[in-house]
């Protein structure tokens, strides 16, 4: 795998981006400070921060999920050009909704 994109998030903290040669997919790693609102103490097992989607109308999108009773847990945001917002689905696991 390759790094496509990284960063460092609003909040302090960072991302890094991974493609394999010939995929569309991406694996996005993350690294929270402790002060983050993001947070979590790693335990270990198969813990899962959230999944990320890109969308082509994040707005579109969700307001689809929310008219299905979806919980927004991070308002829409726009940073260099990305649109983004988090929801939670039926099992508390945080879902992503991008357009990059």
């Amino acid at each position: 795998m390759r790094v496509t994109r990284r960063g460092r998030m609003p909040h302090g903290g960072k991302y890094v981006a991974l493609r394999s040669r010939g995929s569309a997919q991406e694996l996005e790693l993350n690294w929270y400070p402790t002060r983050s609102r993001f947070y979590t103490n790693y335990k270990r097992g198969d813990e899962l921060d959230h999944l990320a989607f890109g969308v082509g109308d994040v707005a579109a999108a969700l307001e689809k999920l929310v008219s299905k009773g979806v919980e927004i847990v991070v308002s829409p945001s726009k940073a260099k050009g990305v649109t983004e917002v988090y929801v939670k689905d039926p099992d508390g696991i945080w879902i992503e909704l991008l357009n990059w």
